[in-house]
């Protein structure tokens, strides 16, 4: 079986040239990748945190098409059994927004990791609509192709007797995990491999004991070289994450290669990686994840306006937190995030109504959360000031 990394080998027609005539899989499919190539028509612009976007475009696709699976993938508190990518391609920095250059390509990934998302996605390519649209910006859908091959959880196993003494693995957008409440921006072997076995264990019906396994991988697992930066995004649809981009290679020591159960199961989730990305909140386009060692060029433009909001949520949240100090709690945190992503969204020059579409919150409520949080500021500044004043005249013996 070829590897799960596979670069584009065939591809899908637009909607007008049936595209289910071109390209199927088996129905037992259970992992799959595709890659769109989408066409800005006119210059447009997008609000920084557009993923959000991506995310509720995709979502209400499922809706129209499988209402059931739709909840599932709402409601359901397992893992997600997809993830998508942010666009990529040419974008300049515009003001506080990101502008798509007209008649410019650009790429979307969409990947699968069950069998009933990649029936849905076999389906829903025969009748796709003919552009993805961004709340102003409207992207057609020239062609699908195939980025990572269909197969299934137990075909990844079988063909794990490919075994290469050294693997490399690229992180194509900011990954982090999440380790004792906070942010973990490093590859650190054991984090990646139980990002891949939480996938593993959800979706393949072949369980493997958790415990046991990370143990070997700490063990067993060598770094070999990395090249990695960190780099603060705004994720999801509140906060902001410190996350790491870049890339690793790694292989396993004489010891661990004797263990033949985990020594496959190692090979089968080094294969799984593109398909299920890395880290956390990969439905939102973290965590994107190459089977190869890919040399990137970031695009400091858009890398520093994406930065600068994500930098502003997190100024914010620590001011909002600290004056909520005496409450506390879990709640007191989550009103102290969500003012500071609503504030930081609306400096950047996004619209109440785009904020509260994102956050699925009533228009009001983002409208009084930003005079309470820009109230907090102003309280801040105030009692800053005072300090100041009284340092001042304290230090002049007044």
């Amino acid at each position: 079986m070829p590897r799960a990394a596979t670069s584009t080998t065939r591809k899908l027609k637009s909607k007008q040239k049936s595209p289910a005539s071109v390209f199927t899989w088996a129905d037992e499919t259970e992992l799959v990748g595709l890659v769109f190539e989408l066409e800005s028509t006119a210059a447009a612009l997008l609000y920084s945190q557009y993923t959000i976007g991506l995310h509720a475009w995709f979502l209400d696709q499922v809706r129209q098409f499988d209402p059931q699976l739709s909840a599932y993938l709402h409601d359901g508190e397992s893992e997600k059994p997809f993830n998508i990518s942010a666009l990529s391609g040419q974008f300049v920095a515009s003001g506080k927004q990101l502008k798509l250059e007209a008649n410019q390509i650009y790429y979307w990934h969409v990947n699968a990791l069950s069998q009933r998302v990649a029936q849905f996605l076999k389906h829903w390519l025969t009748q796709l609509p003919q552009s993805l649209d961004l709340k102003g910006a409207s992207l057609q859908i020239k062609q699908v192709s195939i980025a990572h091959i269909p197969t299934t959880y137990r075909q990844l196993l079988q063909s794990s007797t490919d075994r290469p003494s050294t693997i490399s693995l690229s992180f194509i957008s900011p990954t982090s995990f999440r380790r004792k409440g906070n942010h973990f921006p490093l590859p650190v072997p054991e984090n990646l491999f139980h990002s891949y076995l939480r996938r593993w264990n959800d979706f393949s019906a072949i369980p493997i004991e958790q415990e046991s396994f990370l143990k070997w991988i700490d063990e067993g697992v060598i770094i070999h070289q990395h090249r990695l930066q960190s780099e603060k995004v705004a994720a999801g649809k509140r906060g902001s994450v410190t996350g790491f981009t870049g890339a690793i290679s790694f292989g396993l020591n004489k010891a661990a290669l004797a263990n033949f159960e985990f020594s496959e199961l190692f090979y089968a989730l080094v294969q799984l990686a593109p398909y299920c990305g890395t880290g956390h909140k990969t439905t939102f386009g973290l965590g994107q994840t190459r089977l190869d060692w890919v040399e990137q060029q970031a695009n400091k433009s858009t890398q520093l306006l994406t930065n600068l909001l994500a930098e502003r949520i997190e100024e914010l949240t620590s001011i909002f937190t600290a004056q909520r100090k005496r409450t506390g709690g879990e709640r007191a945190d989550k009103i102290a995030v969500t003012w500071a992503t609503i504030l930081a969204r609306r400096e950047m020059g996004e619209s109440l109504k785009a904020i509260a579409e994102d956050l699925e919150m009533p228009m009001l409520t983002v409208k009084t959360y930003v005079k309470l949080a820009r109230r907090s500021l102003k309280q801040q500044s105030n009692s800053i000031t005072t300090e100041e004043f009284l340092i001042t005249n304290s230090a002049n013996g007044d």
